[in-house]
């Protein structure tokens, strides 16, 4: 064996007990970045989802809790994963989900709700929008188009449209929530790769808008760390979004926030401020006072979803044009928060206030939780729809008086 050999078989054998210590410590999860060296053995981590069907006889419509004279039913079952729901021209409901990687199209027969797979074996394809007859499906990593849904439900023939929008496809936050805006335009978030980061701004941390063809991008709203759900105000035509603050930073520190997007291209904050709450992970290189304040506060880790305006005429006159926000619930808290609906209202002299509108899903008394809001659609008739993506559920909300 030749000197050079046996110097390279030394210096490999040197090198083995740190190679196999790398192999048997692997990276830590993206949901933990950022947290402190305290922390290092924190129970706090992210709620593994449930991904088989719940029956219906254990989807806890029961113990769910609503304002006098409001009433909620189990409308639809046997969707694992359910969030964002959209409405076709003919009545199909059509749901995106997250892990599992599905979209569900829901029809109502009068009596019963029939649930088929459109699509699955994508990529977190929670973002779904409707343009007349065509179904636009965001995943992490494409963007799809479907024309004439409704009438290929049994086949359906996306349409490629990843490379027309060009979307980045950094997997954390990287799920997003789309809509068609009063412009026509198709408006698309892109939260930020990381808890807590300095990143490019031009391609992170944005809602961008679009042509339907991906053409035309434009940035109306910068420094929004992670939109999971935004609409349209039914008057004005702004845009109001919902924001996640960081994780790893306290119980109660930073709150989850509403935001109304009063100009084009205005800056929220990220990553210094979190809506009033100073990072002092970031260099403190831009203060929150030269940030516009969050239009509301809606509490530490709540983590809201659905963010959608009743446009019904259903419900009393106090709910119409109101704000109703699905809160999916925390995992980076010691206590649970969130896992529940609530809604925004305006009060006199144009103030804010928000109230709890349904509850029962999540225990305080044993810290657990029953479901996950994450959806909310107004129907034709009035009666708004709510999924839960912890048992794959649609309730229907309907208001029968007092």
């Amino acid at each position: 064996m030749t000197p050079r050999r046996i110097l390279g078989l030394a210096a490999l054998a040197a090198a083995l007990p740190g190679l196999a210590l790398a192999q048997q410590t692997p990276a830590p999860p993206a949901w933990a970045q950022g947290r402190p060296a305290e922390m290092a053995n924190s129970r706090l981590a992210p709620h593994p989802p449930r991904l088989t069907v719940t029956p219906p006889d254990r989807v806890p419509v029961a113990s769910l809790r609503l304002p006098e004279g409001f009433q909620a039913e189990l409308w639809a079952h046997g969707l694992p994963g359910a969030r964002v729901m959209v409405r076709g021209p003919n009545g199909t409901i059509f749901v995106g989900t997250r892990v599992i990687g599905r979209v569900y199209a829901v029809r109502d027969t009068g009596a019963e709700r029939q649930v088929s797979i459109l699509l699955q074996g994508l990529t977190q394809p929670s973002g779904l929008a409707i343009q007349g007859g065509a179904l636009y499906v965001s995943a992490i990593n494409r963007m799809l188009r479907i024309d004439n849904v409704e009438q290929n439900l049994a086949n359906p023939q996306p349409v490629d449209m990843t490379a027309a929008f060009n979307l980045p496809d950094a997997p954390h936050h990287g799920w997003t929530h789309i809509q068609f805006g009063p412009d026509g335009r198709l408006y698309v978030p892109r939260g930020v790769p990381c808890n807590i980061c300095e990143t490019d701004g031009e391609r992170y941390a944005l809602i961008a808008s679009f042509r339907p063809d991906g053409s035309d991008r434009r940035i109306e709203a910068r420094g929004v760390r992670n939109s999971v759900g935004f609409d349209f105000h039914p008057r004005t035509g702004q845009l109001w979004f919902t924001n996640h603050g960081r994780d790893w930073a306290g119980n109660d520190n930073p709150s989850d926030t509403l935001h109304v997007n009063l100009r084009r291209g205005e800056h929220h904050g990220f990553p210094w401020c979190h809506g009033g709450f100073q990072d002092p992970a970031v260099p403190a290189q831009r203060l929150c006072s030269e940030f516009p304040p969050p239009a509301l506060i809606l509490g530490p880790h709540v983590a809201p979803i659905g963010t959608h305006f009743y446009t019904g005429t259903a419900f009393p006159e106090r709910y119409r044009n109101a704000l109703f926000i699905a809160n999916r619930g925390s995992w980076n808290r010691e206590r649970l928060s969130g896992f529940n609906v609530v809604v925004v209202r305006e009060a006199e002299g144009g103030r804010l206030v928000m109230e709890e509108f349904l509850s029962g899903l999540r225990d305080d008394a044993n810290q657990r939780f029953l479901g996950r809001p994450a959806g909310l659609l107004t129907m034709p008739d009035g009666a708004l729809l709510v999924s839960d993506e912890e048992n794959g559920a649609i309730y229907r909300i309907t208001y029968r008086g007092r």
